[in-house]
């Protein structure tokens, strides 16, 4: 087991039915697959990686609070459905104050245009939707760069 940086993946509602919902949308691939390749590409980063999914916005709201105490370095986040209205997950982000990356297995930008809106977007370091599983490879690999490899900013 890796003993680098600690990192949260957490999944909002709905993502417990990967694989059966809306495959044409969200893709075949289950939740548990999604997990099992995150947690081996971030074991072979050198990240320890636990993730947590729930349908209820205050057990997400609960598990980020905790984070600090859990000594959690930062998150990789799909916040499903509560992305498009959940200011209560957002305040919990900002009041940890840790870094996180958004992902979205679709292209928010692309569907309905309430789903173009995030509550989370704008205090993210980093956005990545419509990459289906891929997204959440690509968001553990900005971490691996961020936490053990400082960036520098582009600001």
């Amino acid at each position: 087991m890796a003993s680098g940086p600690l990192i949260w993946l957490l999944h909002g509602p709905n993502l417990n039915m990967l694989g059966m919902r809306e495959p044409d949308i969200y893709g075949a691939q289950t939740l548990e697959s999604i997990n099992t390749q995150s947690m081996s590409l971030a074991e072979a980063l050198g990240l320890r990686l636990e993730h947590f999914q729930s349908n209820h916005e205050g057990e997400l709201v609960d598990r980020i609070q905790l984070a600090l105490s859990q000594k959690v370095q930062g998150f990789v986040i799909n916040p499903a459905a509560v992305t498009h209205t959940s200011v209560a997950l957002r305040d919990a982000l900002a009041a940890v104050a840790l870094p996180f990356v958004e992902v979205h297995l679709s292209n928010i930008h692309r569907r309905e245009p309430f789903r173009s809106h995030s509550y989370f977007s704008d205090k993210a370091e980093a956005v990545v939707c419509g990459m289906g599983p891929l997204g959440y490879e690509a968001a553990i690999r900005f971490f691996h760069g961020h936490l053990l490899k400082p960036m520098t900013p582009s600001r």
